[in-house]
């Protein structure tokens, strides 16, 4: 494939995952992200990769925790439901401390739902989604090369961090179509060494992957190791985006396809006189919570706009903490809001604070 091309988001995933070294890839169909399946299915065989497609998402993610343990870059992807299916497997990467990617392109809920776009799994990735004190990272891209960027990233950061990461996408950007500049292939060979990995007792020093760990004092010591990594994380891998910020009077907080939304909204604010910006969080976890702390400063109003009943209001408000009012506007469904009635909720934002 040239390096250069026109490519639907979730086939844009999945040949980054590729050229970042990936060669395994266990999954399940579900709208709105099975093109990733299916592109994993008919090129992984040409790079002498594995596709498997599993009986159901539990198994998936089982195979991922195999494939990983013996020192793989692997990839697994779903939607809504089949990543709750997943969320046992997960926390069981993290307690293991076991790198992968996790695709996850959002569709309507909750329960089946529908297989329209919707940011509504925020709190499900950013909150670990599973049992136990874990985290993930998660990496929300808002347009077809930032999908590619973000997915080539997610395998480093998964490595040399030794943690699952979460591609949070919906299915506007896992269907949309877009010219991206795809990145250099990296051969597994040339990827740095595992010397925890699981690869045979005969070709180097035994190794034992596992997350189960009895004794309370040893429990205690691998929760507070895992803490620590995250705090590390936390401090080294945080990703923003502003736009228009400097003299901004209200700030839109927004992640994802939404953001690009709420980037028109802001130029059309500016051409009304409003004085407005916008914050896009890249990482969801670990969320840029000094960058939003300090943009409300001199912020009159802060406006969250989701794909959701309001989920990433919840961490904005924490933010902020109270420096500026922050309001919260939001479609599901698959509905999403044009720049016009984003302009709208800045405007009744306006009225509120000024009276």
């Amino acid at each position: 494939m040239p390096e250069k091309a026109f490519m639907k988001g979730n086939e844009a995933l999945a040949e980054a995952a590729i050229r970042a070294g990936c060669r395994y890839f266990f999954g399940y169909p579900i709208t709105p992200q099975s093109e990733i399946p299916h592109y994993m299915a008919k090129h992984l065989p040409r790079y002498g990769g594995v596709y498997l497609q599993s009986e159901s998402e539990v198994a998936a993610i089982n195979m991922v925790h195999g494939a990983s343990g013996a020192g793989a870059r692997v990839l697994t992807s779903s939607s809504g439901p089949g990543i709750s299916l997943k969320s046992e497997g997960i926390s069981f990467l993290a307690g293991a401390e076991l790198p992968a990617v996790i695709a996850n392109i959002m569709r309507g809920g909750p329960g089946l739902g529908n297989t329209q776009p919707s940011q509504a799994d925020y709190h499900q990735a950013t909150r670990g989604g599973g049992h136990g004190d874990y985290k993930t990272i998660v990496l929300a891209p808002y347009s077809v090369q930032e999908v590619v960027d973000l997915t080539y990233k997610a395998f480093h950061l998964a490595d040399n961090y030794r943690t699952p990461v979460i591609i949070l996408g919906d299915g506007f950007l896992g269907q949309m179509m877009e010219p991206v500049e795809l990145p250099q292939m990296i051969e597994p060979e040339d990827l740095p060494s595992k010397p925890w990995a699981t690869v045979g007792k005969g070709r180097r020093t035994r190794n034992i992957v596992t997350s189960l760990c009895l004794p309370p004092e040893e429990n205690d010591a691998l929760n507070r190791k895992l803490q620590k990594k995250y705090n590390l994380i936390s401090e080294k891998e945080t990703l923003v985006e502003t736009y228009l910020l400097e003299d901004a009077d209200y700030i839109i907080a927004a992640f994802g396809i939404t953001a690009r939304i709420a980037l028109a909204a802001v130029d059309l604010a500016r051409k009304e006189g409003i004085k407005a910006g916008l914050v896009r969080p890249i990482t969801l976890w670990p969320f840029p919570e000094k960058e939003l702390a300090k943009s409300a400063e001199n912020a009159k109003g802060i406006l969250t706009v989701e794909l959701n009943m309001g989920q990433m209001v919840d961490d904005v408000r924490l933010a902020v903490s109270g420096k500026a009012p922050v309001k919260f506007y939001g479609v599901t469904g698959g509905l999403f809001p044009t720049p016009k009635d984003i302009l709208t909720e800045i405007k009744k934002l306006e009225v509120a604070v000024n009276g």
